[in-house]
Parts: structure tokens; sequence; C-alpha cells
């Protein structure tokens, strides 16, 4: 499995004075005083890396197995030159191994007792590193090795300071580096996007510019054109943490996403302040909808037990008997959460495309599973959404600049509001990818770098939990009332760039030829036209009735009687949903209901660029690539990348074609052949969109 990236790493506090081994030049590994690997010397190292132990291994678990180099330093362990990259706040357990009975389990603070013969390294992302030691006199260098990981692994701060970094690639001498993605720190970058959704309706508000109305708001945001920002100001100070009512998307039916937190019931605005926070709410839309997104989707702490509960499931020491494995993967709930999720984003997408409406998710914190839906209601509504650049601009938008809590939901703070969120909607979208191929450019790989990426320290993307935080720590900000000044116009001088480089600059972890396996070779460009996001849809939007407030709960609209908690009687958006009247779920779908729709979609065609996903029973699949990664022997089928592999996987996918003979199409089932002949990749894939056809029949 090579998804380790080039310098993928993640953050660990540098330990305090070490032996000397070297220094840190440029980009390049320090040397050791023993002779380095000339392997490891082009190497990129963070500022202040040194090189704490290396020893000469084994891959193994492959098939040929690769020799290297293990290479302990105070930021991270990596197997050179094939470079799978641990950083030690993502290492989730170490075992090292003698002969066929002796076992240990190292901790934190463990005392190695015996020199070890092979020793492996599991990865909270999956991933697993078994490195088995050649004897010969390099005994001492094995145990030397195995000890600095456990040690290093003890010091790990994953709190500690950002302090940048060096990359001869990242633009030396060049001046300037503009990023892949907008990173949507700039005014520009919000008006341009807000223009090509062509939302004319809004604006660009720079009244958060100094971080002094939210640290967990973006600079810039979207607010409707007759709000002026003193209004904004005061309106999101009725919202849990300053999080007010702001545009995530444009329909281009005219529909309006938007996002806020919580109402503060406990404050008390005056009649202006409740007309500032009806009008952002209303959106100039006669028909508002507010779903709340806490209801029927797990909390915080569901999501993280059920993640705990996976990984243990996907260990290779996992003591549970094969035939009770998926028995055991129902038990985890993750597969529910990715179905609930789906079902939900489902919902919010029909409501925003088949009337003329706003639609507004609120969530307490504003920071989770608001980013969540936002980005599936995106991705199931608008095709751009479904490119490669379309998507990593979804993510940098809807969850890094909005603020996420990226280090507090993986771990890297010790706190108790651990849950991977983000990894979830990963999940989400890798379900979207299996059921519709066609219609997204990017690939699973991609998904599985992005998902190996979330810990990297040489980007400040997931590391940090606000932009403030972000810019601040870049060096963008001196304080925290200081206008916060771009970092790609004016780079320091000295060796050490202070540019802020993003988790999408690929080209600095991944090959050229890893980069290109990003890229979705079944991706139908006609559907996603040029077009698209500017053409209206009248055809299918339909103007909402006048006046009309709506809560969503539970698949069904509630009529509301205001939009505020603040006028004479209580409003039904301030409380809690399990408070509200349950209404009877229909036995029809939303979108029956909203257009009138008979349940069978295949009778009637969706409107232009909509998905709506299945979510039942065995339409959610386990996403193996991901998670069984620590057992190699699961992984036949799913693209080797050795030549001895693909001749396996080849006899592997012809002992399933003759399986599946009498479900082939007549058309291929015709055809007389020799089950033993080899077929070409169209052949192939009739075959297989034959056996489809005749499993949707």
């Amino acid at each position: 499995m090579w998804w380790g990236g080039r310098g993928q790493s993640f953050n660990i506090a540098p330990q305090k004075e070490e032996p000397e081994m070297g220094s840190v030049q440029e980009s390049r590994m320090p040397e050791p005083r023993s002779r380095q690997p000339s392997s490891c010397l082009a190497s990129r190292c963070l500022p202040g890396e040194q090189i704490l132990a290396w020893a000469p291994g084994v891959r193994k678990g492959l098939e040929p197995e690769l020799s290297g180099t293990l290479i302990c330093t105070n930021f991270r362990v990596t197997f050179q030159p094939w470079t799978l990259v641990h950083g030690y706040t993502a290492l989730y357990l170490l075992t090292s191994v003698s002969g066929l009975s002796r076992v240990q389990l190292l901790r934190p603070g463990s005392l190695l007792k015996f020199i070890p013969e092979e020793i492996m390294i599991h990865g909270r992302d999956f991933r697993l590193l078994r490195v088995g030691f050649e004897a010969g006199g390099l005994e001492p260098q094995a145990f030397q090795v195995t000890m600095a990981i456990v040690q290093a692994r003890a010091q790990s701060n994953p709190a500690q300071q950002y302090s940048g970094i060096t990359l001869s690639k990242a633009g030396q001498g060049s001046g300037s580096r503009k990023p892949p993605v907008p990173l949507m720190e700039t005014a520009e970058d919000w008006e341009t996007e807000r223009k090509k959704q062509a939302a004319r309706g809004w604006r660009v508000s720079t009244v958060n510019e100094r971080f002094d109305v939210a640290t967990s708001l973006p600079r810039y945001f979207w607010v409707p054109n007759r709000i002026l920002d003193s209004e904004v100001r005061r309106a999101f100070g009725h919202f849990h943490q300053g999080r007010g009512p702001r545009l995530s998307w444009h329909h281009p039916g005219g529909s309006d996403l938007l996002r806020c937190g919580g109402f503060y019931t406990a404050s008390d605005p005056n009649k202006e302040d409740i007309r500032a926070v009806e009008s952002m709410l209303q959106a100039g839309h006669s028909d508002v909808v507010l779903v709340d997104t806490m209801d029927e989707l797990p909390s915080l702490a569901d999501v993280q037990l059920a993640h705990l509960r996976l990984r243990a499931l996907c260990l290779p020491d996992s003591s549970v008997a094969e035939d009770k494995w998926l028995s055991a993967l129902e038990g985890t709930r993750w597969l529910d959460y990715i179905r609930a999720c789906l079902r939900k984003a489902s919902d919010i997408s029909v409501l925003v495309t088949s009337r003329v409406r706003s639609v507004i998710l609120q969530e307490r914190g504003d920071r989770d599973l608001n980013g969540l839906l936002s980005s599936l209601v995106q991705l199931l509504s608008a095709p751009e959404a479904r490119t490669l650049f379309g998507f990593q601009s979804l993510v940098q938008r809807e969850w890094v600049a909005a603020g996420h809590p990226f280090l507090t939901r993986l771990g890297g703070t010790g706190a108790s509001e651990e849950a991977p969120v983000f990894l979830l909607f990963l999940d989400c979208v890798w379900q979207l990818l299996q059921q519709f191929p066609a219609d997204f450019e990017f690939s699973e790989f991609f998904l599985l770098a992005l998902h190996d990426s979330v810990r990297v320290p040489d980007t400040l993307t997931f590391l940090r939990n606000t932009p403030w935080e972000r810019g601040k720590q870049s060096g963008q900000l001196n304080s925290y009332t200081q206008v916060y000044t771009p970092g790609y116009s004016q780079p320091p001088a000295g060796n050490s760039l202070n540019l802020q480089l993003s988790v999408w600059d690929w080209d600095l972890r991944y090959s050229n030829a890893q980069i290109l396996q990003f890229q979705n070779p079944g991706y139908d460009p006609e559907h996603c036209p040029d077009s698209w996001l500017t053409r209206p849809q009248p055809s299918f939007m339909i103007p909402g009735p006048p006046s009309s407030v709506w809560l969503f709960s539970r698949g069904a609209l509630t009529p509301l009687n205001q939009l505020c908690p603040w006028r004479d009687s209580p409003s039904l958006l301030a409380v809690s949903s399990r408070w509200l009247p349950r209404p009877a779920i229909s036995s029809e779908s939303l979108a029956d209901q909203e257009w009138g729709l008979p349940s069978h979609w295949g009778a009637c065609p969706l409107p232009p660029g909509l998905l709506l996903p299945g979510y039942l029973g065995p339409q959610i699949r386990f996403w193996r690539r991901c998670y069984l990664r620590g057992r190699p022997e699961v992984q036949m089928g799913l693209s080797s990348p050795t030549i001895s592999g693909l001749q396996d996987e080849l006899s592997h996918l012809q002992e399933l074609l003759r399986k599946w003979t009498p479900r082939i199409s007549p058309e291929v089932h015709s055809k007389k052949r020799d089950p033993h002949t080899i077929l070409n990749p169209t052949e192939i894939v009739g075959i297989l969109k034959g056996r489809a056809e005749g499993d949707l029949g």
C-alpha cells in the first residue's frame, strides 16, 4: 500500500536535548554519526528535526517484501525509500516480536525486554507498518530504533506550536506561490466564489476581518445585500459562539442553503436586532425551512465510540471469529451512522432543489454536523462540487475556513471532545463514489490520500481548530486584533519560507504518478456541464407559499408560527428537537411529497445535476481498502501495485467471472470462449456491466 506519500507525517513536540546526530540543512535529512543511507538524503524534514535512530530492515506483509531502512526522528517514523510514514500522534499500537513465542506490546514508557526480530506499527488511520530486522551484527540497531520510537511517542505533544516548514519545492527564490485551491482567506477569494455561484442577493461581509466577532468564523463570509455590517455584528451576538446565519451555497434555481449556530436564548435583543436576525434567516425568501441537524444523527460521543470499535475490529490481531465478523461490524454502528447522514443529506437536497426557499442548517456549535450535511448536500446537488478542484474547494470552505475543530476532533489535544466527524464525511463521500462512479472526477485513491493527510505536520490545514489559530500560528497575525495579512505576496527573507502551504499542495508529498491516480478514469465530464451552475431550472423549482415557516424533522415538515425565540411566546426553533411534537412519518418519501412523484424514481427524471443515493441495507458498503489496510490478505481484488499481485488478482477476477456466468447479459453470454482465456479490459467491463444490470433487475 503506497499511500503514505513522500513526506506525509504528523506533528509531535521536539524532544529536549538529544545527542548530536547531525544538523538540519535546508530540505535534507540530517546525517547520523554512523553511515546514513543515501536514499534518506533526499527526504524532507521540518525545522529542528533530528534522526534519533535507524536500522536496515525488510518491510513484511507485502509481496514481494521490500528492503529499506526504518528511520526514527524526533517528529516521525518512516521506512525509506518507500516512505510509509507515521507521526507519533497517529500511532495506535507498537508491537515487538522475537521468535514465535515472544511478543511484547510497547506503550509509551515501556522498556523493551529483548532484541526484536520484527516490529509492527499500527496507525490510527488503519495503516500497518511491519518491519523485520536482518541478523548479522545489526541487533543493537534494531533495539535502538525500537526504543527510540517508544521514547519519542511518550514525549509527543500534538498541541506544540507549528514553526513553519522548509521545502525546496515550495518555491525558494520564486518570491510567491499561488495555492492550488483558494484558501478562502481573502475577500477576493470569497467574492470570486460568490460570482461563480451567481449569488446576486448576497455580498461579502468584512465585519469579522479582525476576528472580533468570532474567532471560529472565517474573516469573511456571505450575508444578504440589505444587511449592514453593524446589523450583522449585533445579530451574531444572539447566536451560540457568535456563529450567526450566513450563506453556504446558492442553488442555481434560486434557493439558498444557510448554516448557523443555536440561538442564544439568554440574550435580550431589541426589536431592531430581531428584525435583522429574521431578515438574515429569510434571505429574501417567503418560504423558510429550519433543519435541526442534530435530530436523528449521531452525537459526537456516538461517532467516537463507533470509530474506536471499528478500529479495534479491523486490527490484524482482532479476536472476533470470522463467522461473526459481519455481525461485529454491524455492532459498531459506523455503517448505521453513514446511512443516517446520507438519508438526511438527501432530504435536505430535495428541500433545496424542489422549491425556491431558504433552508437553514442549525446546530448548536455549527462546527461539526452542519459542515458534514452542507458538504453532502452540495455534492448531491452541484456537479461542480464533484470535480477534483470543486471538492477540494468545498472542503476548504465548509470545513477548514468554517472552523471545524480538526485538532480536537482528531484527538490532537487530549480533550474529551474527540470525534472523527470529518472521517465519517469521507466515508459518506466514498459511498457516493461507489453508487455514482461516473459522476465524480476524483477517485478512491484521492479519498485515501485525504484520509491519511489529516495529521500531516507540514501544513496547518488540519492541525488547528479555527482560522484565527491557523493564521496566527503561520505568522500572518501578530495579535488578536490585528488585521490578517495574506502570506503569499511578501514571503519573509531567508531560507525558511513562511508560506501558507496547505494539504492541497499534493506535489510536496506525492509523486506525479501517484497524483495521476487521483483522477477517476470512469468520470463522464458530460455529467458536469460548464453552464449548469448559472442556468435557472424553472421546470423543477416551485415558488414557496407566502410567508411560510417550517421545521424539518424526522422526514416531515412541521409549520411554525415564528422564526425567533424572543417574541411573546417561546419559539419552537430554540427548543431541542426532542421536545417538539413528532409528526407521523409518511410512507411517501420527501421527494414524493415535494414533487408529487411516484415512489419509483426510475419512472421520472431527476432535476438536472441531482443525485439521490440509496441508503438501505446492502446499499451502504464497507470501505475495505481504507479500514483493512492492516490485513494484506483481504486486499485481493483491490488493485495490487506489483506484477505478481496483478496476476493473482486477474486469476481471482476470472474465477469470479466463471461463477457469474449464468448472470451475464445475453449479448456477452452468447459469445463462445474458453473460460481460461484472458479477457481484455473492454470485455471485462461489459461482463461486469451485465452483472450489475442483472443485480438491479
